[in-house]
């Protein structure tokens, strides 16, 4: 197996073990322990970002398996990686702090966005 498809499935995994965790967390914390009162919602909005972010981290290392090393899907699985840590690190964190972070988040979403671009520019690749 390719040594970036072993990358992003683990990442993949990370992410959902982090996302399940952080569910659990925005389920379970005291109300005092969010900032504002829609604190809890923005760290669920966090959560949610991670967890539907690890199966597209999962596909990226399986279609690299399948077609190879392939410039676009490399580039999708760096964009899904790291704006990934961006938008949900950001939005948890004004979730549970109040502070905002400036352009983090929306930089974290451009890169997420950019993820799925490139992966449909992969698809359409022969």
């Amino acid at each position: 197996m390719p040594r970036p498809a072993r990358l992003f499935l683990s990442l993949g995994g990370l992410l959902g073990l982090l996302s399940v965790a952080g569910g659990a967390l925005a389920a379970h914390l005291p109300d005092a322990m969010f900032a504002t009162s829609s604190g809890r919602d923005l760290a669920r909005e966090a959560v949610q970002m991670g967890m539907w972010h690890a199966p597209a981290l999962l596909a990226v290392g399986i279609l690299l398996c399948v077609r190879g090393r392939r410039v676009p899907l490399l580039l999708a699985g760096a964009a899904f990686a790291l704006g990934v840590v961006l938008f949900s690190g950001a939005v948890g964190w004004t979730g549970v702090t109040g502070r905002h972070l400036g352009p983090v988040a929306p930089t974290g979403g451009s890169l997420l966005m950019l993820g799925w671009l490139l992966l449909a520019v992969d698809g359409l690749r022969r």
